[in-house]
């Protein structure tokens, strides 16, 4: 009886093996298919994340450009107020040059002495 017992169990690994050198190659094929399932996921979420980062990269640039242009067109009207306010003050362009004068006490400036001298009427004090 203890023969027989030991033939089953022989029996049994046996047919274990057999089975399992059976199934093993369809398991390792299935574990590759899942392998692969899961880089071609990883991929299309690869994939998906740079599309979403190149569209916020294009969205910030054109605000970025907006609000640039709202800052030129600032500028620009800045400047055409103060240009405009400049057209016929020569008084305080007068006062802006002297003043530009003073405040560079440590250089050398060469002033005209003919043309393009601001009218100064120094002499009458």
């Amino acid at each position: 009886m203890g023969c027989w017992i030991a033939g089953i169990i022989v029996g049994l690994i046996i047919t274990i093996i057999v089975c399992s050198m059976a199934f093993y190659p369809k398991y390792r094929v299935y574990k590759q298919n899942l392998a692969g399932q899961a880089t071609l996921r990883e991929a299309e979420w690869t994939k998906r994340i740079t599309i979403e980062s190149a569209k916020a990269k294009k969205d910030s640039a054109s605000l970025l450009a907006e609000a640039e242009i709202e800052r030129a067109k600032g500028v620009a009207e800045a400047n055409k107020i103060i240009g405009d306010s400049l057209k016929d003050n020569e008084g305080y362009l007068q006062y802006l040059w002297i003043d530009s004068l003073t405040e560079t006490s440590n250089r050398i400036i060469y002033v005209p002495t003919e043309a393009n001298i601001p009218i100064m009427e120094a002499g009458q004090r």
